[in-house]
This record gives structure tokens, C-alpha cells and sequence, in this order.
């Protein structure tokens, strides 16, 4: 069948990512590469190998030399980031997107995934019960990135009969790799914060709420998109998923149930305006329909699952879109 890549292997998905595909594919079926030298302890017994999605002529390569038949692309600036960084991330989200699509055009990969976002919606898109099929202006440079990213994805499945699947990630949160840039890093910052300090400064409003998703349920959401088959899909744009949605009142009042010291203000940065430009609920029917998918992780079970983690591995947390 081919090995998988996964592009951006050090990331926050793609250290758990690469983990579960082991688990399940073997060590030598996985290739993990990233633009950063390999960080001691991630992907121990998986080749890892330095490269630059932007690199083409290297990606052609790897993918060649390897026999690489599906491909993880997970290399991306995320939405706080890309703010001050506009040309390298529209570079960076586009153009490794392309470099990935080509390939699968010209038959040298047989599979795709490539992670949409939430952040396509924006303020014109519905609040409450966002659809799959949905007015998308977003009004930020991850999102307008995202938004082309799902068109283009949806231009090589018709044009070219690219195998190119998609899921629009809620925020992510994990304690298990480094915070990436996302607005939706306070619920997880809010963990390491509560656990070490009893305190935490939020840059969101109290009362924002946005779709979230503890890291188990994304990975899995993931590998089963990716082993369904593809007569069964109906959209090769991105699937809405969904899980849960909280404010940071709802998150803070959980942990106060573990941390009973806990406290919590609020100074809202650029961030809140990103946040509040998005919707607080989305509709994932098309998601259940097609291929099964449902959640495992409410409010409770994650909140538990994160202070359980961090207080035995001693590990910062992790979440982004």
C-alpha cells in the first residue's frame, strides 16, 4: 500500500498523529519530516527526516524514494500567528498545499489529507449551527488561506480526480507538545496556568464560545476519513466535525470543581476579535452521515483527562487553530 508522510510531524496533531499511525500501520510504514531538526523524544523508532514543504523538488524525493502512497499535510502558520506574518503564511498554507496537490495530479501519491479550519467561516457565516454548505468570508489571513485551501482541494477532486480529503478542526487541546499560535490556545494555557499558579489571564471575553475538541477525538476523526472509502463521501472541500463548545466562564468553572482555588480575569487582545468572528457552534450532519464520525470527549471527561495528564507527565499544554 505504500508508506504514509506526514508533513509537520512536530507540530501538536502531528506528534499524536504520528504516534496513532504507528500504532496501527507500524514503525516502518511512517515517515515523519518537518522543517525543524528533530526534537529528542518525538517519533523514537520512526524515520524523521528535515525538509521543506516548499521545497518541491526535495518533497518529490522523499515521496519517491520512500514509496509514499498517502500524505499528512499538517504544516501550516495557525491564526494568532499568520496575523503578523501574512505573506509567509498565505506561502506556507498555499503553496505547500500545491506542491502536495501536484504530486497526487501526476499519480506519485494516491491519498491526501489536508486540514481545514474552522476559521473559513467569518462574521456573516451563521453563529449558532454553522453548516457545511455556508457563506465563508472569513476576515483573517489563516482563514482567507483555509477557505482557498478547500477550493483548491475541491478544483484537483474534480479536474483531476485527486483523492484529497478534508476536516474543518475546531480548536484542539492536548497537554502532550508546545502551544502553536492559535486563538484558541487559552483552553489549554488555562490548564498549565490553574495547575501551577491557581490563576490564569485570559485574552478572551468570558462569554465567546467557540467549537473545541479534545486531541483523541480529532486523530481519530482523522485516520477514519482517511480509511472510509471514497464513495462514500460527499464533499471533498472540508467536513464540518464537531465535539463541543465552551466559553471560558464554562472551562474555568470545570477546572474550579478539580482546583477549587482556581481564579480567573480577563484582558482581551487582538485574539477576542478573531475569536468572535467565528462561529460558536457548527453542524456536522454530512460528517455523522457519511462516515460514522462521533465524538467521545464532553466537557467533563476532557477537562479531567487534562489535569490528569499534566499534573503525571509534567508537560506544558497544547491547542491551536
Amino acid at each position: 500500500m505504500g508508506k504514509k508522510l506526514v508533513i509537520g510531524s512536530s507540530g501538536q496533531i502531528g506528534t499524536e498523529l504520528i504516534h496513532t499511525l504507528t500504532k496501527i500501520y507500524g514503525e516502518n510504514q511512517v515517515v515523519a519530516t518537518d522543517i525543524y531538526p528533530k526534537q529528542e523524544g518525538k517519533h523514537d523508532g520512526v524515520l524523521f527526516l528535515k525538509m521543506d514543504v516548499l521545497d518541491s523538488i526535495h518533497l518529490a524525493s522523499v515521496v519517491k524514494e520512500y514509496e509514499i502512497s498517502e500524505v499528512y499535510l499538517l504544516a501550516a502558520l495557525l491564526s494568532a500567528v499568520s496575523e503578523s506574518k501574512i505573506k509567509s503564511a498565505w506561502d506556507l498554507n498555499m503553496n505547500g498545499l500545491f506542491n502536495v496537490l501536484e504530486l497526487a495530479r501526476q499519480g506519485q501519491i494516491k491519498k491526501v489529507f489536508w486540514p481545514s479550519s474552522i476559521a473559513v467561516f467569518g462574521p456573516t457565516s451563521p453563529k449558532e449551527n454553522s453548516p457545511q454548505q455556508s457563506i465563508l468570508e472569513p476576515n483573517t489571513v489563516y482563514g482567507i488561506s483555509k477557505s482557498a485551501g478547500e477550493r483548491w482541494c475541491d478544483y484537483y477532486h474534480q479536474k483531476f480526480n485527486v483523492d484529497v480529503r478534508s476536516i474543518r478542526y475546531p480548536g484542539i487541546i492536548s497537554y502532550k507538545s508546545l502551544p502553536g499560535g492559535g486563538t484558541t490556545d487559552y483552553a489549554v494555557d488555562i490548564f498549565h496556568e490553574a495547575i501551577k499558579h491557581q490563576r490564569y489571564s485570559c485574552f478572551i471575553e468570558k462569554d465567546v464560545y467557540l467549537p473545541m475538541m479534545y486531541m483523541d477525538d480529532a486523530i481519530r476523526a482523522t485516520i477514519e476519513l482517511m480509511q472510509v472509502e471514497k464513495s462514500t463521501l460527499s464533499t471533498f472541500k472540508s467536513y464540518n466535525i464537531a465535539a463541543l463548545s465552551f466559553s471560558p466562564d464554562d472551562i474555568a468553572k470545570e477546572i474550579s470543581t478539580y482546583i477549587p482555588d482556581f481564579k480567573i480575569n480577563y484582558s482581551p487582545d487582538f485574539r477576542n476579535k478573531i475569536a468572535k468572528s467565528w462561529p460558536s457552534s457548527i453542524n456536522d450532519q454530512d460528517a455523522r452521515k457519511d462516515w460514522g464520525w462521533k465524538q467521545e470527549f464532553d466537557l467533563k471527561k476532557m477537562t479531567l483527562k487534562m489535569i490528569e495528564g499534566i499534573k503525571s507527565n509534567n508537560s506544558l499544554v497544547s491547542s491551536s487553530i
